[in-house]
């Protein structure tokens, strides 16, 4: 294994007079336990390693060393779970004649054996997401397995490591200016060496075991949460354990099971939303985060969704790949499967119009409407108002065998009102959106007016909805 923290208890006379008297050199002890817990966001991982090292009454030096990796020394931290009334660290050197290596130099009141546990920050250990979902031939349910890759570019080889995964984003820069007793805004104004010092406090602080410490009392491992959410401030993020443990070399990638959602319901939706999806209606898969899905008691990473059917012939039918950000238990996952050859979507222009026409005379604050024939055009003024009216049909041709249901949302700019009898909502200010269903092999047209307040007629920049039949 190579060394990444060559801890080596030297115990003999080989040492300068700095260190104990009448001692030999020990063997470097393994590891007995290592865990890793993955930040993605920051390129942060915390790694927690014990050891059981023998001390001899007096001082002696431990030597850590972290040559050729890319672990942070100004995190690295010596603590004592067993006999930790009998051990103190006296000191810390750093020799300059050997870089990247420090010494800790240890006063024992016994000899025997103890249990230590050095904890400090590395960067280049990654993790990603990724899940293989498979529908159903009904298209009712599907089958959604989940997986963990995780990347060690470290520079140290880890065995038998427990793996923890930090799911979503930690806001750090809140958690630093609480620890740091600084206004938001002096927080930028810091040097790299203070905020990177607070960041990776914050980071410890988030982890700290509420039982009063890392590693617990006595010499026993904390009890890990399989699952736990924990919200910090305007922050969510999750802590998921990789059941069992794992050896991740350095320059390795591993891959391992995360969950299983077995009979997954989820429900398909036709829309068109322009500013999303462009000039096309798409079809979507769409389920939810929660318990009543048979998922819902993690939230989900940011990860690649593969997406396959079952075709009914003992095959899978391929449908789409697609990136999802994380997902807080009782969000959708909306899963885009592109247009369907079955459903033909056409917005037709049936008709244009202009009414409500105002002029106003030069040089005069007088207003004329000119377009109900009850005011003559007056020969020098100009026209300063009008309502601009378009109606539109959205025409679904269903050609596949099932009812589908379909989402129409569109945006308008200007002082606009929709009028429909399609029972829209407005999704914003300027957005109108309704619901509908189109029956197998069934043509179906929906029909809406916008009339355009122009000019003076303007009032407002937003859309307002109008219950009217409309006429064609």
């Amino acid at each position: 294994m190579r060394t990444l923290a060559l801890i080596t208890l030297i115990l003999t006379a080989l040492c300068t007079q700095a260190f104990a008297r009448n001692v030999d050199l020990s063997t470097v002890p393994n590891r007995d336990t290592v865990q890793l817990t993955i930040y993605n966001s920051e390129d942060l991982t915390l790694v927690r390693e014990t050891r059981k090292i023998t001390f001899k009454k007096g001082q002696n030096p431990l030597q850590f060393s972290w040559a050729n990796t890319l672990i942070d020394p100004s995190s690295v931290e010596l603590k004592f779970l067993t006999s930790a009334d009998k051990l103190e660290v006296l000191d810390t050197t750093f020799p300059q004649d050997k870089p990247q290596m420090l010494y800790w130099n240890v006063q024992s009141d016994f000899d025997g054996e103890a249990t230590i546990e050095i904890t400090y920050f590395t960067s280049g250990i990654t993790w990603a997401a990724d899940y293989t979902v498979i529908a159903d031939k009904d298209e009712k349910q599907m089958n959604v397995q989940s997986f963990v890759r995780i990347t060690n570019n470290s520079g140290e080889d880890y065995e038998n490591a427990e793996v923890r995964l930090v799911v979503g984003t930690i806001n750090l820069v809140e958690k630093i200016a609480q620890l740091a007793s600084i206004p938001m805004g002096q927080v930028q104004k810091l040097d790299n060496a203070q905020l990177h010092a607070y960041r990776d406090n914050a980071a410890k602080d988030m982890l700290y075991d509420r039982s009063g410490g890392f590693g617990g009392g006595g010499g026993a491992r904390e009890e890990l949460k399989a699952k736990e959410i924990i919200k910090e401030g305007l922050s969510e993020y999750f802590i998921y354990s990789i059941e069992g443990t794992e050896t991740i070399p350095n320059g390795w990638s591993k891959r391992m099971r995360s969950f299983d959602g077995a009979n997954v319901p989820f429900k398909i939706q036709y829309r068109y939303r322009p500013q999303e999806y462009g000039e096309q209606l798409v079809r979507m898969y769409l389920l939810t985060n929660n318990t009543d899905s048979k998922l819902g008691t993690t939230p989900l990473p940011n990860g690649v969704v593969r997406l396959f059917r079952d075709n009914g012939r003992d095959g899978l039918s391929y449908l789409t790949a697609q990136t999802i950000k994380y997902v807080p238990i009782g969000d959708k996952i909306e899963l885009n499967l592109g247009p369907d050859p079955e459903v033909i979507f056409d917005l037709v222009k049936l008709k244009t119009s202009r009414d409500n026409i105002w002029m106003k005379v030069d040089n005069m604050d007088a207003f004329n409407r000119v377009d109900d024939g009850a005011a003559k055009i007056e020969v020098n003024s100009h026209v300063v108002g009008w309502d601009d009216h378009q109606l539109f049909t959205q025409r679904i041709r269903n050609y596949s065998a099932k009812p589908i249901d379909v989402e129409v949302r569109r945006s308008f700019d200007g002082d606009i009102a929709f009028r429909s009898t399609l029972s829209p909502v407005l999704h914003d200010y300027r957005t109108p959106e309704f619901q509908a269903s189109v029956e197998p092999g069934k043509k179906a047209d929906f029909l809406f007016e916008t009339v355009t307040h122009q000019g003076k007629n303007a009032k407002q920049n937003h859309v307002t909805l109008e219950n009217q039949e409309i006429a064609h």
